[in-house]
């Protein structure tokens, strides 16, 4: 989607991904090696009666979910990063996981006329419950504005 096609409420939604044991357990043993990631049966007695994914996979998950639905294709360039992240609930493997993403504020930036600003809400639900809410800034480039 290009920054003009944005509106504020607008919601966009991705979706489902599932989310599999093996990519959880992959993921985790590079880039979060905890027993409850990593390992299914320390996971299966911890506190989560089972494995779960790292929040941290959860978030990837959720921005090639927003990529695919809204980013690709426009003149998004970055972040500058997130009022708030909460995982509110574990992702498990055969979860499958629906981005909800709506927009809050949409403007140009006052001192970079060229700066498009996207703030926008991304809720991500299992289909039970949202196990990832979060507030995100979007860059965008608009020199090729007319």
């Amino acid at each position: 989607m290009k920054f003009a096609e944005f509106e504020v409420g607008q919601t966009i939604v991705a979706g489902p991904r599932e989310v599999d044991a093996a990519e959880i357990v992959a993921f985790a043993r590079q880039y979060d090696p905890q027993p409850f990631h990593v390992d299914p049966e320390r996971a299966a007695g911890g506190r989560w009666g089972g494995l779960i994914a790292s929040g941290w996979m959860t978030c990837g998950i959720a921005m090639r979910l927003a990529c695919d639905a809204a980013l690709d294709g426009s003149e998004s360039f970055g972040s500058p990063g997130l009022d708030y992240l909460k995982w509110s609930a574990p992702v498990r493997a055969g979860d499958a996981l629906t981005l909800t993403a709506t927009v809050l504020e949409k403007r140009r930036s006052s001192s970079q006329p060229t700066l498009g600003v996207l703030r926008w809400r991304w809720l991500v639900s299992n289909g039970r419950e949202t196990v990832l809410d979060l507030v995100a800034t979007s860059f965008f480039d608009l020199s090729g504005d007319a």
